[in-house]
């Protein structure tokens, strides 16, 4: 079978049960996720080469999208809250990693905490029903920090692991603080000072497709560029979705650039992504990944609640629930993590098990809740 056969099974069904699980209450990524799962043990001969392509075309549209849903002045003020919260639970999640490796700490401990403490926007997104305004900012806060985080890590640890010199990976360090500091500051300039002018350049383009090719270009250049300082190609989609928000680029120019990258990203790629990440799960399933899964979770559910107590126990409980989504990119960054030699044996498998049985666990009790709240 060719591989258009292939991608066009894989859509079909995941986007079937997407929209089974998204009547059921569940976000239709979990649909995605199960339909991988299935398909892995049907689909036979599937081209990983071109698949791991098209993935990789799915996260960038994910984290593109995770940009748009934010402007940088949110981020910047659901930050302030959601970063104190997110370094509590990376140093609690670290902690719990210890005994796996005879409680000292390395690289596997480091990236398998960051995993542990990963949200999901995504999710976030769809609980936002849970949240006011103001606390939809910082769980989208927290959930855009985590992941932009571990993907700078899983990048960062390689390149320690492979640095010649500590100056040399001091080097690419400050190479990447340089890209995005100098990215966010370009933006802020075009923001006080050419917002008007790009904003009538935009209007004199008359297609979407038109804006939206444009805004393709920005972004590949972004992504090109993060490769080269030895980052993820997907902090660039990031931080491309990141600076063209509304307020930059106009609430009309906003709505051209977000109505077609949504029916790409979740009509198309996205699904790809989800899809197959379920299909190459390999983690091994043994009691003590179980186990992990469990006390890792647990905790977690627990720091948060306490961390985020309004009084309220149900908007609490919310909140905790969108803060501890994990998310189908801990997985993907498990399996970075493994392929550089920085993430094996029980720590990946914990963490790989923990990202998808996470996004689970946190969509059933969202689940719950809702109908909790309905009565």
């Amino acid at each position: 079978m060719q591989i258009i056969g292939y991608v066009l099974i894989i859509i079909a069904f995941g986007r079937f049960l997407a929209e089974l699980f998204e009547r059921l209450g569940y976000p239709g990524i979990v649909g995605e996720i199960t339909a991988g799962l299935i398909l892995g043990y049907v689909l036979t001969g599937v081209p990983a080469s071109d698949m791991n392509l098209l993935a990789e075309f799915g996260i960038f549209f994910l984290m593109i999208s995770a940009g748009l849903e934010i402007t940088p002045e949110e981020l910047h003020v659901g930050g302030k809250k959601a970063l104190p919260v997110y370094l509590v639970t990376l140093g609690v999640m670290l902690l719990l990693t210890l005994p796996l490796t005879g409680y000292r700490i390395g690289t596997g401990n480091v990236l398998a905490a960051a995993i542990l403490a990963v949200a999901s926007a995504p999710i976030v997104v769809r609980l936002k029903r849970f949240f006011g305004e103001s606390y939809l900012h910082v769980a989208l806060s927290y959930a855009i920090i985590s992941e932009v985080a571990i993907l700078i890590l899983v990048y960062v640890l390689a390149n320690f692991k492979g640095a010649g010199s500590p100056m040399e990976l001091a080097v690419i360090i400050l190479k990447q603080a340089l890209f995005i500091g100098g990215v966010l500051y370009i933006n802020y300039k075009i923001g006080i000072q050419h917002k008007v002018w790009l904003i009538t350049q935009l209007r004199k383009l008359k297609s979407d497709e038109a804006v939206f090719g444009l805004f393709m270009v920005f972004a590949a250049t972004l992504g090109f560029i993060s490769e080269e300082v030895g980052m993820h190609f997907t902090i660039g989609g990031f931080l491309a979705g990141l600076l063209l928000h509304s307020d930059l680029v106009g609430t009309k120019q906003y709505e051209r650039l977000e109505t077609i990258l949504s029916g790409v990203t979740s009509g198309i790629f996205a699904p790809i992504f989800f899809a197959w990440r379920g299909m190459n799960f390999r983690a091994e399933i043994t009691l003590v990944v179980i186990y992990g899964f469990f006390v890792a979770y647990s905790v977690r559910f627990l720091l948060t609640v306490i961390l985020e107590w309004d009084g309220n126990p149900l908007s609490s409980l919310a909140k905790a629930t969108g803060l501890v989504s994990f998310g189908i990119l801990g997985l993907l960054v498990a399996d970075l993590g493994n392929s550089y030699g920085v993430l094996t044996g029980q720590l990946y498998s914990i963490t790989a098990f923990t990202s998808v049985a996470g996004i689970f666990l946190s969509a059933t009790i969202g689940r719950a809740l809702t109908a909790v709240k309905r009565d």
